[in-house]
């Protein structure tokens, strides 16, 4: 089954910000986060949530009627 245009949009995004979670966790626990320890928490707070939203939406998205 192909998948739909909006549903990849969505697969994309949810791949973008899980990169973004993963990302932000190592840079919390290994040191000093470049862009600050205030900065990379609100990042990892919305990525983590954005990340299981997105690909819950592009399931749904894709799913055959």
């Amino acid at each position: 089954m192909p998948m739909k245009p909006l549903a990849g949009l969505f697969l994309a995004l949810a791949c973008v910000l899980g990169i973004a979670a993963t990302g932000s966790v190592f840079e919390l626990a290994y040191g000093e986060p470049d862009l600050g320890s205030t900065a990379t928490g609100w990042i990892l707070a919305g990525s983590l949530p954005g990340t299981l939203l997105a690909l819950v939406i592009a399931i749904r998205i894709n799913k055959p009627a």
